[in-house]
């Protein structure tokens, strides 16, 4: 195994059984539903009373695009909550949950005490770049916009996701910044793939078949872009200015091709003067929590996530 640093010992028994996985994608739809299945495996978070409602937003053409809404239970009537945005992970591809079971939507409401609204993107290789980052921005503004309806703080708006996820969250933070708005208090970045040009150490060091690593990287950027040419929306890490973005906080894996150029993020953002915390979790690999769900260490990056989430959405009066 080619990694740069050992694995973790809670992890290595689970790496020890894993199967090597094809570098890109044979079967999408086969690929849709065997991350369907593993993000399934994962036990939800009980959170008694916990609303969803599923409203259409139509973009510039007529069609549709889907949002689900989660509030937290109901308590006395007060202020508007804060929300946060979350675009699911999945290569651009894939990750969608079933209605109603969005793993991080109910933590956003359990642990964050905010409205949690997970947007249904339009997926690669369908709907190659800018489909996807063009609905997550949509989604955004639809949001603000439409906040007194959602009952939320128009001021205290976050986005947040998981590797591709967290790339269209940072595009996102870009795009409200040169067009305007809406403004964001955070943006909670986990495992963030931001840059298609695969040209650090991380990269190149990452060969193990049976993890993500830097072969599954290419063929995500590749379904992704589907030879577009990338722009800053597309790969954030291509953005020559990151000044005036909201706070961030990124969290990065040892064993993750894409580390290097989260934590090469996380320092231009603070020489923009950009306000960051960052949490590097050793020897995990990209998306470990899907196999070791019960571990210290997956617990670990939920309670990071959260923290910073809540302290950006619930400052200190």
């Amino acid at each position: 195994m080619h990694q740069l640093l050992p694995v973790h010992p809670e992890l290595a028994p689970v790496l020890d059984v894993l199967p090597e996985r094809p570098a890109d994608f044979p079967d999408i739809e086969v690929t849709r539903a065997r991350f369907l299945a593993a993000q399934t495996a994962r036990p939800l978070p009980r959170v008694p009373g916990v609303r969803t409602e599923r409203l259409i937003v139509r973009r510039g053409d007529g069609t549709p695009l889907t949002l689900e809404v989660y509030r937290p239970p109901a308590g006395p009537a007060g202020p508007p909550l804060p929300a946060v945005l979350h675009f699911h992970s999945g290569a651009f591809a894939y990750g969608r949950s079933r209605p109603g079971q969005d793993r991080i939507a109910l933590m956003i409401c359990q642990e964050v005490g905010a409205v949690a609204v997970a947007v249904e993107y339009r997926l690669a290789p369908e709907h190659p770049y800018p489909a996807g980052v063009d609905d997550c921005y949509l989604a955004l503004r639809w949001v603000a916009g439409n906040a007194a309806f959602l009952g939320v703080d128009p001021a205290r708006i976050a986005v947040t996701g998981k590797s591709a996820g967290a790339c269209l969250s940072a595009a996102v933070a870009l795009m409200a910044r040169d067009r305007g708005g809406p403004a964001l208090a955070h943006q909670a970045l986990r495992i963030p793939l931001l840059d298609d040009r695969q040209a650090t150490d991380s990269a190149r060091h990452a060969t193990d078949p049976r993890l993500f690593n830097s072969a599954t990287v290419r063929a995500v950027w590749d379904h992704y872009l589907d030879g577009a040419a990338p722009d800053a929306y597309a790969a954030p890490a291509r953005a020559a200015d990151l000044t005036g973005l909201p706070a961030t906080s990124l969290l990065v894996c040892d064993l993750d091709p894409a580390r290097d150029e989260a934590l090469d993020h996380a320092r231009r953002l603070m020489d923009a003067g950009v306000a960051v915390t960052t949490r590097n979790l050793p020897g995990a690999w990209h998306l470990f929590e899907l196999y070791a769900p019960e571990t210290r260490l997956a617990r670990a990056a939920d309670l990071f996530w959260a923290r910073e989430l809540r302290s950006a959405l619930w400052p200190p009066e």
